[in-house]
């Protein structure tokens, strides 16, 4: 970045400026998760007490099962709102990209307790009483009841997080949407909201089959099924919060997109590399190689450079930093040593 900032030297240059968000229509711009996770963290701690309440009455253990669920969930929507909190904290000296990633961090944690936590002590669960059932379930009533107001209660929860999660993504399908998202908020709550419902339904077809057929084990197997329910969230929330934590970029059309932006430019000559990273969900950082016209003079670099960042501001309103290097100088340089070695050679 240094010939930029040789050639701006009595100014700050404003390659490095942040650039100011301008308005797109870009899915994920403008939507909060907030109101999804404080729901789903709300619903979880009510639905996990009761479904606790109707295990110890029946001794289900597809309700124990769904109890660890739920309380694994509100502990996670906490996670996931202290990474949204934390991701807004301004720049300082220590962390001068900001803290957007800290998301990306609690999201990875999250996946991990839904792994361990939910998935492997609920098939823990469904194992230990497969092989020591009770004779017989009792009150199945109450986990009838207990199983439709979670289910409403779920369903609140579950609506809130799809509205966000279907204007979040627009025009794009459920998966790429979540394939393609940087803000991993937007679609967590959906996914745990969406994994407590079908729990439900294992639950209930495990204890009305058991209570149906007076066999326990049906149960006991409706548990292992919701662990290995939460085991494939997770194994979803993984993979996409470890390419957001090691970094992801722009897509290649996107890429494509800014050089075109760079090139139309009457002193680019061509725009060459361009390196992308989210820092966090709506914070883009780009650095990119230009080569200006021979004849440019500083001002009409300058000039370049303002107008490049400004449509890349226009187009991509994530792109909170752009850096810009010139490559005129370079070449000129190289031109000097050149000419200068063969002047050495002709003395």
């Amino acid at each position: 970045m240094h010939e930029l900032h040789e050639l701006n030297d009595m100014s700050e240059p404003p390659s490095t400026q942040p650039v100011s968000p301008a308005h797109q229509n870009k899915p994920t711009s403008s939507v909060s998760s907030t109101s999804s996770i404080i729901a789903a963290i709300i619903s979880n701690i009510l639905v996990g007490i009761v479904k606790f309440i109707a295990a110890a009455f029946s001794g289900s253990s597809a309700m124990i099962a769904e109890g660890i669920h739920s309380i694994v969930d509100s502990g996670n929507g906490l996670l996931v709102f202290l990474g949204v909190r934390r991701s807004r904290k301004k720049a300082d000296t220590h962390h001068p990209f900001g803290y957007g990633q800290e998301l990306y961090f609690w999201t990875l944690v999250v996946a991990i307790m839904i792994f361990a936590l939910g998935g492997g002590f609920s098939i823990y669960e469904g194992i230990q009483h497969f092989y020591h059932p009770r004779n017989e379930l009792e009150n199945t009533s109450l986990n009838y009841i207990i199983i439709g107001i979670s289910g409403i209660i779920e369903g609140v929860s579950l609506a809130i997080a799809i509205k966000n999660f279907n204007k979040a993504r627009g025009k794009l399908r459920p998966m790429q949407f979540i394939r393609e998202a940087k803000d991993p908020s937007l679609f967590t709550v959906v996914l745990e909201d969406s994994a407590a419902e079908l729990g439900l339904i294992f639950a209930f077809l495990g204890i009305f089959c058991a209570d149906v057929f007076h066999n326990p084990h049906i149960d006991t197997l409706a548990s292992i099924a919701i662990g290995l329910l939460l085991c494939a969230v997770s194994i979803v929330l993984l993979r996409e919060s470890k390419g957001l934590l090691i970094g992801e970029g722009l897509k290649n059309d996107e890429l494509k997109v800014i050089e075109s932006i760079a090139e139309s430019n009457p002193f680019v000559v061509e725009c060459g590399r361009i390196l992308s990273m989210y820092m966090g969900p709506h914070d883009l950082l780009l650095a990119m190689d230009v080569t200006f016209t021979f004849d440019a003079s500083r001002d009409d670099i300058v000039r370049a450079v303002d107008e490049i960042e400004m449509r890349i501001a226009e187009r991509f309103p994530d792109a909170t930093r752009v850096f810009i290097e010139s490559e005129s100088l370079r070449f000129t340089r190289k031109q000097a040593l050149h000419s200068a070695a063969n002047e050495d050679a002709v003395e």
